[in-house]
């Protein structure tokens, strides 16, 4: 059976079970947490394999415009976010559902949620909406990168990226806020053992828009087997990527976070 997966940033277990009460009366068989807010612990990765299950076709989330403002509830969802679309594509269904508050404008939603309905959750026709969604053919997406992440409170936050079709002469990677700690370069899906890195360099200052970022970079050839990898202690505002380039102008990625 096709399930939606239920990600509840209110406490309220009242509030949770007549929701998924109210989706099984449609067809749809639901499933979920509570979400734990705590980036130290990297606790937005505990539902990321139940999230992988390909019987689950909807990823909701159930907030207040207040829960959908707070800065570390917007950073774990968007890693979070980030994780699944690395996997299950940029196309993955996700709704926002508001439990209160001014509807949340889809231009304040960080970068990896921006694909994502914003509905009341009070509404009356919330279920055939969401059925609608579970059951419509995501438009395909083919992206120009590849980004993942990986991480638990042992080995802190780590950012995978590559190119997803063509190959770049090295990658530099950047953080507004935070700090990169360490970098590494191998094969995609899996944090190298070992790396040697190639005129690695530490510091670099990059501006995108008004921001100000600390990059580091390393010049080995990255293709859709080979990533780069970075560990990010902290928690950044926004990161930027892309690949190597001396130029003082050149093609970056920027993804909001909070």
């Amino acid at each position: 059976m096709k399930t939606i997966w239920l990600t509840s940033l209110v406490s309220s277990e009242d509030v949770v079970k007549k929701l998924m009460g109210q989706l099984k009366t449609y067809g749809l068989d639901a499933n979920g947490h509570f979400w734990e807010d705590n980036l130290e612990k990297v606790a937005w990765m505990n539902p990321r394999e139940e999230l992988m299950d390909t019987q689950v076709v909807l990823w909701a989330i159930l907030g207040s415009e207040k829960d959908f403002r707070n800065p570390a509830f917007r950073y774990g969802l968007s890693l979070l976010a980030l994780t699944i679309q690395a996997q299950r594509g940029l196309n993955f269904p996700m709704v926002l559902l508001q439990t209160e508050g001014e509807p949340i404008p889809p231009d304040l939603l960080t970068t990896p949620l921006k694909g994502a309905d914003v509905l009341s959750a009070s509404s009356a026709v919330l279920g055939a909406k969401l059925v609608a969604k579970a059951h419509a053919t995501p438009k395909q997406i083919s992206p120009e990168y590849h980004i993942d992440i990986y991480g638990n409170e042992h080995i802190g936050q780590w950012f995978e990226i590559r190119p997803f079709h063509s190959a770049w002469p090295g990658a530099m990677f950047g953080v507004d806020g935070g700090e990169i700690a360490f970098h590494a370069v191998g094969p995609g899906g899996k944090l190298p053992s070992k790396s040697v890195l190639n005129y690695p360099m530490e510091g670099l200052k990059l501006n995108s828009g008004e921001k100000e970022y600390t990059a580091w970079a390393a010049q080995n050839e990255l293709n859709p087997e080979t990533s780069y990898f970075v560990k990010v202690d902290g928690f950044p505002e926004s990161i930027v990527f892309g690949p190597y380039s001396t130029e003082e102008a050149a093609d970056v990625y920027v993804i909001e976070l909070k």
